[in-house]
Order: structure tokens, then C-alpha cells, then sequence
């Protein structure tokens, strides 16, 4: 899920080390100086707490806790503290898809409308042949996080009404053509797993899956991860400075991203996970499922990471069911990473190690809990000590320059001259979006504001920009996806339609603001 920073950058690509250098000899333990190297960690890309699990061969290599909960405080994170695993969840949804699949009440590959009946997107076509399997892989047609806005920021729409607006989301592409990373199609996968099972997704995912896997510290709501005595904080870098900000509690999209979770539970996933589903006494799932859920069915083209990461250049690189394949020296990758307000995370195998790595974080780093998963991988490969920390640390200043320079250069060109082409006043009235809803413009005391009416965070004051382009600065400054909004007249110099553009480069890609077309519902006529 996303934040994927924005959330979605918070995976950026890894260094080229002696790519050609021998594996040694395999390794059962941490590195020596892990501790160490945790630390450094945290401080260089500040985050204030850490909890880390290493597996290997089937058995717990470290559950630990760095730092404190909360900034300012000395509280400690253990093993034990809950952190938001964001989109690591998904792999739990994909799962209990698979433990129905061996039941023999659902298929892979039956369409979706077999369960769902009343499912539609916005091609009949699609609608029809959307499989099971569509569901989890990004492949539908959707945009980048299309949909998003209906739960993110929370809303008051329920879950039935988000999954029965899709219906009206433009498709970004044709039908299992291109790779598109998605949140509201695990919806739907929560709403199969409801209708086959009889079972919430939050019930049948703690009975069948955190029960048998021994999970018994972690949740599955986002609701509940502000809540007992031994949880992180959220924080963020908020007008440059970190600090706590508000989690995320909506409990709509729970299926895509709700589980809360801490490094002993993880631990005991990821070997679940290592050894085909086998658990004490049994099996949760079957070799054949954990097939399922780690071979690629949507490639993602390969892209050519920055100099100083050259080590993470790939062979191959897809979505599997929940989970990411790719290789990384040679070896093949089963990993996820998640992203909320606040909390980032990942989760990464070498299957043919049998070693797993979770990373859970209460701050935005991406680099923070790459460089950790890359500096232990490479101790068990064997390979030489590289400097992911001071990598890392050169490609974010990088990113973020070139983010400064787009906002700056986009100010720079900028008419300071310009006035709007109507008196305030006719921007004024309602506008609906046809998946979204509607969207309020008011004008009072000469000066406009903005209020999306299904979601009561997004709510604050136009700025006049250029021409007819305002901008909407939220009186939620931990929202962080401040927005153009511009408006298009018809000929006869009233309002045809309102675009809206997040006006940052780092804006959060849930934020789909662009996705939204709004047209005049009222308008105030003065």
C-alpha cells in the first residue's frame, strides 16, 4: 500500500559490488556488527524506532527492537512492538485466497463475477474475464493507485460503496498489458474471501492465518494501530523536521494493508512462508500454494539502477500473488514492501537460503529498511561489507534535489501578472466527480475554499496560482499533497470542467488527484 512514498519511492534501487566476486561459505549468524550497523542506520535517515527479524534454515536468527517508540521519549521498541506492515499485508490476502483455492471453494482463474456477481469496472469486458488472480497483480487496467482517494485519506464511504464505484474509474491502459500497482483490487479480494467464506476478511484472516501461525501479538485493522501498550508511533518529515504524526485508522482497505504486526510474529511468517506452509503439527498451505503465490504473473519492466546501487541491476522482475519476485546476485527475491502514514516496512526471502529478512519502521525511510535488507543479505551471501547507508545516502539527496529543482522550476515559470478569468465568486459551487463524488468550492470574505465532501481531512483554502489556476493548501499539513486545481471555461465564460494536479513530485501516488474530472453540479450564479 502505499506510500509507497512520495510512498511509492521508498523502494529505490541498490549498488553494483563485485557482482562477479565467489559466494562464500554459508552463514548461520547475524553479522557481528549488526547492532552497530542498526543504529547508524537509524540516526542517518532518522527514524526513531526499528524492529528487525532475521530466519534462516527454519529457525529465528534475531527478533529485535532499536530505538524508541517515540521521538522524545525513551520508551524502547522490543520484539514485541506493533508497527503498521502496510502493504506486506497483502501477501496474508493472497494467502487466504490460497487456503479457499485448496478447499475447493474457489478458483485461481474463475472470473470474479462468479462470486461477486454485482463486481463491475468500467469495461463490460474486463468485468467479464477479470480473474481471481487479476485481483492481486496489478495488471487490471487501472492506474497507479487509481481509486485511491475514495479510503485514502480515510473517507466516509464503506467498503461496499468504494468497491461499487469502481465501476466508473477510467482504465489507464487495456487489460493485462502493462503493470500498474493497485490497493482497491484487494478490496475485492476481501470481498470474495467474505462471500466464499461466510468470514469478515479481519475474521478469517486471524483465525485462519495469525492463529495457526502462532501471530499472536499482531492485529488486523488499521484502526487498532494507534492503540495498546506496546505500539510505535507514527512520524514523518513534516515542513523538514521529523515528528509524530497522526496514524492512518481507517479500517476500509484492511485486505490491502490493515495488519499490525512486530518482529516475533514476523519471524514466525516468514519461516511459514520459507518452508511451503508447514506449521507445528501440520500444514496452514500446501507446497502447490506457495508455488501460486511466488511465481510471476505480471513482469515489471527492469529498470537500471542509480551508480552507486548498481548491485541491485535485475535479470528478471515481476508480481507474483502478493509478493514481488526478482533476482538480486544471482538469487531469487520473494519480497513486499508496505507503506502509511508514518510507518514503512519490507519483507524479503531467498527462498533457496531459507533466510528472510522484516524491516518495520516508524519514520518514511525506504533507504532505512533497504540498506538494512541489503547489508544482511550480503553477509549470508558471503559477498564483501558495502556501504548501503552511504549509497542510500547519495541517491536520497539526489532524489530530493531533483524534487526542489521541479518545484522551483515550476515557480520560476510561474505568471506573477496573471489574474483569474472570472470574479472569484463563479468558481464557487458544487462539482462531482463520477467515481469520486462531490467536491465544494465556496467563496467568502474574497477568498475561496475547497472541501471534498466524502473526505473531511481534504478541506482547505485556494491560493490563487496562475490564469485560472489555484492551488489547495490543506489545513492538514501531514496530509503533504498540497494540489493545483484548474478550472476550463466553456465559450460562453462559465465553468466547463476542474483538473486537479498534486503539485509536488514527492505527493504521496494514492493522492490520485489527476484521475478526478469534476463538473459543475450547482454553481453559484452572482
Amino acid at each position: 500500500m502505499k506510500r509507497s512514498l512520495a510512498l511509492q519511492n521508498v523502494v529505490i534501487f541498490s549498488l553494483a559490488l563485485l557482482l562477479n566476486a565467489p559466494f562464500a561459505s554459508a552463514q548461520t549468524g547475524a553479522p557481528k556488527d549488526l547492532d552497530a550497523y542498526v543504529e547508524r542506520v537509524r540516526k542517518e535517515f532518522e527514524v526513531p524506532g526499528i524492529a528487525l527479524a532475521i530466519v534462516k534454515d527454519g529457525k529465528v536468527v534475531m527478533a529485535k527492537g532499536y530505538g524508541v517508540r517515540k521521538l522524545g521519549e525513551s520508551t524502547p521498541v522490543d520484539a514485541r512492538t506493533l508497527f503498521g506492515i502496510a502493504s506486506n499485508t497483502k501477501a496474508f490476502t493472497a494467502t487466504a485466497l490460497g487456503l479457499l483455492v485448496e478447499e475447493g471453494k474457489l478458483e485461481w482463474d474463475a472470473p470474479v463475477v462468479r462470486y461477486l456477481p454485482w463486481f463491475q469496472l468500467a469495461d463490460p469486458y474486463i468485468t467479464r474475464e477479470l480473474t481471481v488472480r487479476d485481483l492481486l497483480v496489478h495488471r487490471s487496467g487501472l492506474g497507479l493507485g487509481a481509486g485511491d482517494l475514495l479510503w485514502w485519506p480515510p473517507s466516509n464511504y464503506n467498503r461496499k460503496e468504494i468497491a461499487r464505484r469502481l465501476r466508473h474509474i477510467p482504465l489507464a491502459t487495456s487489460f493485462r498489458s502493462a503493470y500498474a500497482y493497485d490497493n482497491v483490487l484487494y478490496l475485492i479480494a476481501g470481498e470474495v474471501i467474505e462471500t466464499i467464506s461466510g468470514q469478515t476478511w479481519e475474521d478469517f484472516v486471524a483465525a485462519r492465518i495469525l492463529a495457526k501461525v502462532g501471530m499472536t501479538g499482531s492485529n488486523v485493522r488499521h484502526s487498532e494501530a494507534g492503540t495498546g501498550a506496546n505500539v510505535a508511533t507514527t512520524h514523518a518529515h513534516v515542513d523538514g523536521k521529523v515528528r509524530p504524526v497522526a496514524p492512518f485508522a481507517s479500517d476500509n482497505t484492511n485486505p490491502a494493508g490493515g495488519i499490525n504486526s512486530n518482529a516475533e510474529d514476523m519471524a514466525k511468517w516468514m519461516i511459514v512462508q520459507l518452508d511451503s506452509g508447514r506449521i507445528a503439527g501440520g500444514r496452514l498451505f500446501s507446497p502447490r500454494t506457495t508455488r501460486q503465490l511466488w511465481s510471476i504473473v505480471t513482469p515489471i519492466p527492469l529498470g537500471e539502477p542509480a551508480p552507486e546501487l548498481a548491485a541491485l541491476r535485475a535479470n528478471f522482475n515481476g508480481y507474483a500473488l502478493g509478493f514481488g519476485v526478482r533476482d538480486y546476485r544471482g538469487k531469487k527475491v520473494v519480497s513486499h514492501t508496505g507503506g502509511l502514514p508514518g510507518y514503512v516496512s519490507k519483507v524479503a526471502m531467498i527462498p533457496e537460503l531459507k533466510l528472510g529478512v522484516a524491516v518495520l519502521t516508524n519514520q518514511e525511510s525506504g533507504a532505512a529498511f533497504e540498506s538494512i535488507t541489503y547489508r544482511i543479505f550480503d553477509h549470508y551471501l558471503g559477498v564483501p561489507v558495502y556501504d548501503w547507508v552511504g549509497a542510500y545516502k547519495k541517491v536520497r539527496a539526489r532524489i530530493d534535489s531533483a524534487i526542489a529543482s521541479t518545484e522551483k522550476s515550476a515557480s520560476a515559470a510561474r505568471d506573477n501578472a496573471s489574474r483569474p478569468s472570472l470574479p472569484l465568486a463563479k468558481y464557487a459551487g458544487t462539482y462531482t466527480d463520477a467515481w469520486y463524488g462531490n467536491v465544494m468550492i465556496t467563496e467568502e470574505n474574497g477568498k475561496l475554499a475547497i472541501r471534498f465532501a466524502p473526505s473531511p481531512s481534504l478541506a482547505g483554502d485556494l491560493e490563487h496560482w496562475q490564469y485560472d489556476t489555484f492551488i489547495a493548501r490543506w489545513k492538514d499539513r501531514e496530509l503533504r499533497a498540497d494540489a493545483f486545481v484548474t478550472f476550463a471555461l466553456n465559450p460562453a465564460g462559465s465553468i466547463d470542467q476542474v483538473k486537479m494536479q498534486a503539485v509536488s513530485p514527492a505527493t504521496d501516488f494514492s493522492f490520485d488527484f489527476h484521475d478526478l474530472l469534476l463538473k459543475p453540479a450547482s454553481r453559484n450564479t452572482q
